[in-house]
């Protein structure tokens, strides 16, 4: 099989960045796209050119690392598939493929198809966590959680963070990610205590990111490789509001003020 690849290359942040076009053959259907970039690195580094950049790590769709826009639609054309594995075999010889990295203002790019997501870390740092102290693990029915209620957290702890449902936003909004980890901590009884403060520590960390607000074109839902629901967005704003008139208390006992104070 035999593509050809437009790539987005930029040498760094404050660079302009442009698509460059790479003939690449002896592609098998079996190969994932990683694999084919791989194969287009080789070639590069071959002729003494510089490869191009890319994240990976381990190319089982369990990292979020290798994130990146195939055809305009972010991890490629593959309904709940990350790049790593997306295979060849969904593709045509001949086919023209453009790959770029993702558009977001709050992830700029560091190199090539390479971006600092470094503000997912910072949302999750700011409450994306269970601080009680719960020692080793319990015996599994020592704590009872309904199915339903065990399925929807674990549902939602399927977020990789890879950021593609930012990619895709036309705002560029964080909120399906955040929803995400508010849901599949908030859902569970260690979560109980830290639920409202977590949720409003979170949305204030993501509002003091540069993400866009939601307005609901459910793009994020469609391009999640791990297909979380956008019910965890309703979720993280009712837990919100709630957190604006309840003044919750962190574990330290600290009282949070409202919202506007």
């Amino acid at each position: 099989m035999k593509l050809e690849l437009h790539i987005w290359r930029q040498k760094g942040p404050r660079e302009k960045g442009r698509f460059v076009t790479y003939p690449v053959g002896g592609i098998e259907e079996g190969m994932s796209f990683l694999e084919v970039l791989d194969v287009l690195n080789q070639n590069l580094i071959g002729r003494g050119e510089d490869p191009v950049a890319f994240e990976h790590d381990c190319r089982e769709g369990i990292c979020g690392s290798c994130g990146m826009v195939i055809n305009g639609i972010a991890h490629g054309p593959r309904r709940g598939t990350t790049a790593c594995q997306l295979h060849m075999r969904h593709f045509s010889d001949g086919d023209v493929i453009f790959v770029e990295p993702w558009r977001a203002r709050a992830f700029p790019v560091v190199k090539d198809l390479v971006v600092d997501r470094s503000a997912f870390d910072r949302i999750v740092q700011a409450g994306g966590f269970i601080s009680a102290r719960t020692g080793s693990a319990p015996e599994a029915n020592s704590i009872l959680i309904g199915k339903e209620t065990a399925d929807l957290a674990m549902d939602a702890a399927e977020c990789i963070g890879c950021g593609a449902c930012v990619a895709a936003c036309p705002n560029g909004s964080a909120v399906l990610f955040v929803g995400a980890k508010i849901t599949h901590l908030g859902l569970l009884p260690q979560g109980q205590p830290e639920r409202l403060a977590r949720a409003r520590a979170m949305v204030e960390a993501m509002e003091g990111e540069a993400f866009g607000s939601c307005s609901s074109h459910r793009e994020c839902e469609a391009v999640c490789p791990k297909r979380i629901s956008i019910s965890t967005i309703a979720r993280l704003n009712r837990d919100y509001i709630k957190a604006s008139v309840a003044r919750p208390r962190h574990a330290s006992g600290k009282v949070q003020e409202p919202v506007g104070t």
